[in-house]
């Protein structure tokens, strides 16, 4: 029994060390990746800006004035200022605040739920399987903005309704991508010898299976969370996501589209915070998705 536990810990790859090893190459390999390094420097910069907001933001971003309504971008106010004399950049910048936190949350939420039921769906099989991938079949055949606004309705306007609406409709790709993941690991040498040496079902799911799965869930949550900053700020457009006066950047276009023909920057500068956000998110998906897969490599 000692040989067979210490063969069983010889054998067993650590998943730790793996990941730890995993994640020094990709940063090695991102050094050589210029557009990557942009996309995650524009991200490390919207993290600062959240972090920071108030020591960034020249104006209180609740504050009306007025007498400076409809501005347009100027020293005084670089953005310009909304209807009611706001200032455009430290609403957004305070907005980042918003969206960072709607993207953490959904990816909390949605990464977990996705990797397990993924993952048990994969290693169990059968019956197990068939419950579970045809559960997930089915929130994947209503659009996922057409759901999360039907959810959002249901549940009533507010940031955290939005939060849980969009979770309630992003986890189904992770399950179906962790389940595709998990028929692969299942099929490995050591999982056939952790097996042999009597480790019980569970075990082999949760310390040898599913640390595999990890890194492709992490890059696949990474290539969602442009598609769920552009659903959040559908939600709040339509006036289901964070409610007034909280800068979200969805609501601002909202409001500011019935200024577009005179006034452009009250729509335009939301508009353009959340382009860059999502390009920055889908560029580092898919730098990510380069370094960690050599199936998608770049020629």
């Amino acid at each position: 029994m000692t040989d067979i536990a210490h063969n069983n810990t010889v054998d067993r790859p650590s998943a730790l060390s793996r990941i730890s090893t995993t994640i020094a190459r990709t940063l090695r390999k991102l050094a050589d990746e210029p557009l990557g390094m942009f996309g995650f420097a524009i991200l490390a910069i919207l993290v600062l800006v959240a972090i920071f907001a108030p020591l960034i933001a020249p104006y209180d971003p609740a504050r009306q004035a007025l007498e400076n309504a409809l501005q347009p971008p100027s020293w005084t106010h670089l953005a310009g200022t909304d209807e009611f004399g706001r200032d455009i950049f430290s609403r957004l910048v305070y907005g980042t605040r918003i969206t960072i936190q709607t993207v953490l949350s959904v990816s909390v939420i949605v990464g977990p739920i996705g990797l397990a039921i993924g993952v048990m769906a994969g290693f169990f099989g059968g019956r197990t399987d068939a419950i579970l991938m045809r559960a997930t079949d089915i929130v994947l055949s209503f659009p996922s903005l057409v759901l999360a606004l039907a959810f959002a309705a249901a549940m009533g306007a507010g940031l955290g309704t939005a939060i849980i609406a969009i979770s309630l409709t992003a986890w189904p790709p992770i399950a179906r991508l962790a389940r595709a993941e998990a028929l692969v690991v299942r099929n490995t040498d050591y999982v056939a010898a952790a097996r042999l040496y009597g480790a019980s079902p569970l075990r082999i799911l949760f310390l040898y299976i599913a640390p595999m799965c990890i890194p492709s869930v992490i890059v696949r949550l990474t290539l969602n969370m442009a598609g769920i900053i552009l659903t959040a700020a559908s939600l709040g457009f339509l006036g289901l996501g964070a409610q007034p006066p909280l800068p979200e950047w969805g609501a601002m276009i909202s409001s500011g589209r019935k200024f577009m023909l005179d006034y452009w920057w009250v729509a335009v500068m939301p508009g353009i915070a959340i382009l860059l956000t999502s390009l920055a998110f889908n560029i580092a998906g898919d730098t990510l998705r380069d370094l960690l897969d050599p199936r998608h490599a770049r020629s």
